[in-house]
């Protein structure tokens, strides 16, 4: 394990927060919080689950707990973005936790540890994964979600990731 394999693995998710933050760009929060698709998804209630999933995985690779069990019930609300939440200060928290990412993508003992997963209804047998791999895990659902925001932009103004960005 090298480096800049480490390096790498930083990169590649700020590469793709910044996709995912292209479909935010010059929206106030009403609009983050607005349904375009027949889906109960908005921008800002995928930013809000994003900022939550990189941080329970980041917490999954330190704690490395055998017994931890997903508490399903915590999901309420998972995709909203509160009326208390602004989408300045999601993106200022989405900031922090991945500066907390990449130092522990820094420091952690090593990629190839095996750590365990929690059990959830859908998994009720303990599952390993690599630190590695559980990081290509966050990078897995920002990308899954990217492509969510781009759609749920263009509802609402036209414009997505491609067409913002070159604006």
């Amino acid at each position: 394990m090298s480096d800049q394999e480490r390096e790498d693995l930083i990169s590649i998710l700020a590469n793709q927060r910044e996709l995912f933050r292209i479909t935010l760009k010059d929206l106030d929060d009403d609009q983050a919080r607005k349904r375009t698709t027949n889906s109960e998804l908005t921008l800002g209630g995928l930013l809000h689950h994003l900022i939550n999933c990189e941080r329970h995985w980041a917490t999954v690779i330190v704690e490395r707990d055998e017994n931890a069990e997903l508490d399903v019930a915590a999901f309420d609300g998972e995709y909203v973005m509160a009326p208390h939440e602004t989408v300045a200060g999601l993106l200022a928290t989405w900031d922090e936790v991945a500066e907390a990412t990449a130092e522990l993508i820094r420091t952690v003992d090593s990629l190839d540890a095996s750590i365990p997963t929690p059990t959830a209804p859908w998994t009720p047998e303990r599952v390993w994964w690599t630190v590695r791999y559980t990081l290509l895990h966050i990078l897995r659902e920002i990308a899954h979600h990217s492509g969510h925001a781009d759609i749920i932009r263009e509802e609402l103004d036209g414009q997505n990731s491609t067409y913002t960005r070159i604006a």
